[in-house]
């Protein structure tokens, strides 16, 4: 029996159900995102990393059920308050950081790193570029590109739909061919 310390409370229990919002919602909201980014003093040239941080951050948290809103309320304005708060938490860790307080720019850096650290500019930009392709497919066609992520099978997917698990594997190819497409013209 695990026992509390005098006056201690207990987390707060859930007081609505889960809901899962498509990614295709979320992205819908990007203005308040990006409202957020900019009102906390994040510089221009890191305002597209930190709306990243955010919209992965709000998918994770969907996924992993933690988006509960009140079913009273709005629920366009239930989703627009929530990403605010995420908005505001990553902007102001952002903000905050040790890196960002410390950075100093120099033309002459003082050594050389054997190794990067973090991942390479080269990747971010492939991610960002392959976000934004994703955001530009059709709605089916991202949900079934996200579903890959889900911890669920493919199987389990396709019977939460009511579709046929062949159907769900052909859509799923469908969109990676799209999303392949639109990345090569992209890169042209």
């Amino acid at each position: 029996m695990k026992t509390r310390r005098k006056g201690a409370q207990s987390p707060p229990a859930a007081r609505h159900r889960s809901q899962r919002p498509t990614m295709q919602a979320i992205l819908a909201e990007r203005s308040v995102i990006v409202a957020v980014v900019i009102a906390s003093g994040v510089p221009s040239r890191d305002r597209a990393d930190v709306e990243q941080q955010v919209l992965m951050g709000a998918w994770r948290s969907v996924r992993r059920g933690m988006y509960r809103p009140d079913p009273t309320e709005d629920a366009r304005r239930a989703l627009r308050k929530w990403l605010y708060g995420i908005s505001w938490r990553k902007a102001g860790h952002y903000i905050n950081s040790a890196w960002v307080r410390r950075a100093v720019l120099t033309a002459q850096p003082l050594g050389r790193l054997h190794e990067p650290v973090g991942p390479s500019l080269e990747a971010q930009l492939q991610a960002r570029e392959v976000l934004e392709a994703l955001a530009s497919l059709p709605p089916w066609q991202a949900e079934a590109l996200l579903s890959v992520d889900d911890p669920e099978s493919l199987v389990a997917y396709a019977k939460r739909r009511g579709m046929n698990p062949s159907s769900a594997a052909s859509r799923l190819r469908i969109a990676r061919e799209a999303l392949a497409l639109k990345l090569r013209r992209w890169r042209r």
